[in-house]
């Protein structure tokens, strides 16, 4: 492992957030001068010309000026293949002072340029741009003239590059060359550095972008210029100190010779040191070491403490009058990847210690939130991150095959306390080695770790995802001959290169080279293990779509489950919008084009027949519609049962297997209007999975299942401390809505972050002690009790399919909705028990409290909080209520 430190290590590595910006005024004159705004956007022929925001894309600048249509409406995706099969040419006009143009130093900056373009300034190439993920400074004093200057950025089809770049790689090929036909996408996405989703994916639609989708601008200077600022603690366990390894990456235009002073005036520390600056870009190192009579307050995730922050300043005190000053938040915490032999078990524990405390993490996967990046806005990133804290998770990975997310991003996850598992973006391919591809690789990676690693939210690298699966399991059908040449390429591009610049620039976090991976193993095994799928060692993905999700015993009882799920249909208030009534049928064209999952739409239903009779309304949209509400029911229930399975799975061993502690299901959001395996919706919107989570995630749970004939419960916690709970079991008759018995276990003490059985009952004794109950009959209903009330959420086992239940009667449900302080509440009265009961108002932004609940008594009431303006009338209206037996 790149940095598995163990429990005896003296030191361990910290964080700090480096959201790091100027203070205002710096008397060296350093000037920075913004191109954003209005551009002129062209294509290759002239035949389209029109204004165009930067930052921004051509698809967006196309639909903001009229001439597409919604990209994401009924099949649009595929109508407007032509715009990335075209070239483009952005254009601004500026002029710059003349005051300005004295400056020694003038810097065209590119932020991100999205992806392959030439730039020109007055006529005059400046240079050439080839990944998305890079900045590109380009020295431009010398072409800036009095007046008007034109600066062109001219981008050629990323399409066309690719399969240009695929075809001159003539000495063999690399995989795969294009996705499967159902993606409906385009060709060789592995040899550009770009989106990989965006060429399309199994969840998303194929929109290969093009433009400058970050910030345009000239910075300007005399003698220095601060390029970059970033900071990490390290902690020393054996002298119980710690020290904040500073960073500045800075640019002079002649040697310089100054002062640094470093501080952190809330701990009271600071130190000056002597620093001398040489012409051109260099890095420079300063340690401050805190006072160790400062109690410094620690970073933790949501759920286990607070995130607060410290304020570190850096001023820079040249020759002369000059001075330059930066600050940034300070976060202190540790982050260990614990891999250690286990007691009675093959192989490798895999879980994370924060602070020196064991975190189960709990979460799900980030895919890109839009295709086009220029309209992912704060708001839509605070309420997905939000919605993941508001479900109790501490954790969601940034997926390889999209972007490295925005500052925004990462500065959200650090105040939320959200655990960032950090992919580098390679995905579900093979890439080329050649020197040029591996160069841009290089910087790439360079530029990423040093803008991110100051963050305390991210815990681990990770060099690919499923790339080592891939090889190790022949995905592409390799030539038995040709395999080591394809396994020196992987151990080149993520060892060689990705690996070895991510321990130059950051030594403060561990690394894994793909995901999943054996980890430690892998690396023993050259990399790339013989399975890396192995539950003993690393993390797994697992996807079962076939075997009932019912069955626990179908699950991997893995160390860390950081991929799995199962899809299912957005909402129909969100396919409405992207659609027409010829669309809303299970089996219409739409419906087949909108799935880019081979078989996705039959999987559904095939899951959901195992335990579910299928809608069979009569009325065409009736039928449509529950089809969706059941999609949505069969996923929250099969990623909730093996979510249950793997939280309760972290404090045992059986049969070698077990110590789990990680929990991250695909995927967490949606990029458009469409089937996947999301929780959340394109636009925000809870899926019934997302309110599942926030109980199958909360920090004391009960997790109750059957083995061997008997009924076991087991209370989970990510607690601090102890508590002493007992099991409260209740036996409901499908027909009525009181409990028919209640049983309690004995008092049983539950240790903070395990997982402990505290009920175990044969099950057919249980109902015998009620009367009147069997497994077709009853279902059972639990919770934790500490003494003083219920604890944490209330769970519940079917103990048989509810189409094979007898006595479910079909609820009649009404509703009131009434305004609270917090929101508004809805009250709901039921005439019967009523399974999977699920609360819509159409277009109306919010959340509900809860919802897809099981409904055991006649009363409820579940609060709505808005995401904007509504009323009581307003709510009443789009109010729809659904439970199992409304869909028959």
């Amino acid at each position: 492992m790149a940095m598995a430190v163990s429990s005896g290590a003296a030191a361990v590595f910290v964080f700090l957030s480096c959201v790091w910006r100027f203070c205002a005024g710096t008397a060296d004159g350093q000037r920075e001068v913004s191109l954003n705004g209005k551009w002129q956007l062209a294509n290759a022929n002239g035949s389209l010309s029109f204004p165009a925001e930067v930052p921004g894309c051509v698809h967006s600048a196309l639909l903001k000026q009229g001439y597409i249509q919604d990209p994401y409406f009924r099949f649009n995706d595929v109508a407007y293949r032509w715009i990335a099969l075209d070239n483009w040419t952005y254009t601004t006009r500026f002029s710059v002072s003349s005051h300005l143009r004295l400056k020694k130093k003038m810097v065209l900056v590119l932020q991100g340029v999205d992806t392959v373009a030439s730039i020109s300034l007055n006529g005059i190439t400046v240079g050439k741009t080839e990944n998305m993920f890079c900045r590109y400074d380009f020295a431009v004093g010398d072409l800036l003239k009095d007046g008007e200057n034109v600066l062109k950025v001219s981008l050629i089809s990323p399409v066309l590059y690719a399969s240009e770049r695929s075809k001159a790689h003539s000495a063999y090929s690399v995989p795969p060359d294009c996705p499967p036909n159902v993606q409906k996408g385009e060709c060789h996405v592995n040899f550009i550095r770009k989106e990989q989703s965006s060429f399309s994916w199994d969840w998303g639609p194929s929109f290969p972008t093009m433009g400058l989708w970050k910030g345009v601008s000239l910075e300007a200077y005399d003698v220095l210029q601060l390029v970059h600022l970033s900071s990490v603690p390290f902690y020393n366990a054996r002298l119980s100190w710690w020290s904040v390894e500073v960073e500045l990456h800075v640019e002079a235009a002649e040697p310089t010779n100054g002062r640094v002073v470093v501080s952190v005036p809330e701990l009271s520390s600071q130190h000056t040191f002597q620093a001398r600056f040489l012409p051109g870009k260099t890095k420079n190192m300063y340690t401050l070491h805190i006072n160790t009579s400062s109690q410094v307050k620690l970073w933790w995730p949501n759920g286990h403490g607070d995130q607060p922050f410290y304020r570190l300043h850096v001023t820079c005190f040249l020759d002369g009058p000059i001075t330059l000053s930066a600050e940034s938040k300070v976060y202190f915490r540790t982050v260990e990847l614990i891999q250690e032999p286990i007691i009675v078990s093959p192989g490798l524990s895999f879980y994370f210690r924060i602070n020196g405390k064991p975190i189960f993490l709990k979460g799900s996967n980030w895919i890109p939130a839009h295709s086009f990046q220029d309209l992912v806005t704060p708001d839509v990133l605070r309420n997905l991150l939000q919605s993941a804290v508001d479900a109790n998770m501490n954790a969601v990975r940034v997926w390889g095959g999209g972007v490295y997310e925005q500052d925004l991003f990462y500065s959200l996850c650090d105040q939320m306390g959200i655990m960032i598992w950090q992919d580098f973006m390679f995905a579900c391919a093979l890439y080329p080695t050649e020197d040029d591809f591996l160069q841009t690789v290089r910087e790439e990676v360079v530029q990423q770790v040093r803008r991110l690693r100051s963050h305390p939210s991210i815990v681990v690298w990770s060099g690919n995802n499923e790339n080592e699966a891939a090889l190790a399991t022949d995905w592409f059908s390799i030539p038995a001959a040709r395999r080591p040449t394809y396994l020196k390429d992987y151990v080149t591009l993520y060892v060689t290169t990705i690996k070895a610049v991510v321990q130059e620039e950051d030594r403060s976090r561990p690394f894994l080279v793909s995901s999943p991976t054996n980890g430690a193993e892998s690396e023993r095994e050259g990399w790339v293990a013989a399975n890396p799928y192995d539950p003993h060692y690393g993390d797994t993905h697992y996807y079962n779509y076939n075997q009932d999700c019912w069955d626990w015993k179908s699950f991997p009882r893995t160390r860390f489950g950081s991929e799995y799920g199962f899809q299912s249909w957005p909402s129909f208030s969100t396919l409405q919008g992207v659609s027409v009534a010829e669309d809303w049928s299970y089996d219409s064209e739409f419906t087949e084009h909108r799935q880019h999952h081979e078989s996705g739409n039959q999987q559904m239903l095939l899951q959901a027949g195992f335990h579910f009779h299928l809608p069979n309304s009569s009325e065409p949209l009736k039928r449509y519609k529950d089809t969706l509400y059941l999609t949505q029911v069969m996923q929250a229930q099969c990623v909730k049962t093996q979510t249950e399975f793997y939280r309760r799975s972290q404090s045992e061993i059986i049969e070698g297997k077990g110590h789990t502690m990680g929990a991250l299901y695909w995927q967490l959001n949606d990029i458009w209007q469409a089937p996947s395996w999301s929780s959340i919706e394109f636009g925000g919107k809870w899926k019934m999975l997302h309110y599942f989570a926030r109980d199958f995630f909360a920090p004391l749970l009960p997790v109750g299942f059957e083995d061997g004939g008997s009924l076991l419960i087991y209370a989970v916690s990510d607690l601090s401390d102890d508590v002493k709970v007992k099991a409260v079991v209740s036996a409901y008759a499908w027909s009525r809505l009181d409990p028919v018995c209640t049983v309690t276990s004995e008092t049983a003490v539950v240790r903070g972050v395990s997982a402990t059985a505290i009920f175990k009952q044969p099950v057919d004794a249980l109902l015998a002690a009620c009367g009147n109950c069997t497994r077709l009959t009853c279902l059972l209903v639990f919770h934790l009790d500490d003494g003083s009330g219920p604890q944490g959420p209330t769970n519940h086992l079917f103990l048989s399919s509810p189409k094979e239940a007898r006595g479910i009667r079909r609820a009649n449900i009404t509703a009131t909705v009434q305004e609270s302080e917090t929101g508004y509440s809805i009250t709901l009265r039921s005439n019967a028990i009523a399974p999977f009961v699920w609360l819509d108002v159409g277009n109306i932004p919010g959340r509900f409290s809860s919802n897809g609940f099981l409904m055991v008594s006649a009363n409820r009431t579940v609060g709505f909080f808005p995401w904007g303006p509504t009323s009581v009338d307003n709510l009443s209206r789009a109010l729809t209520v659904t439970s199992l037996g409304n869909i028959y």
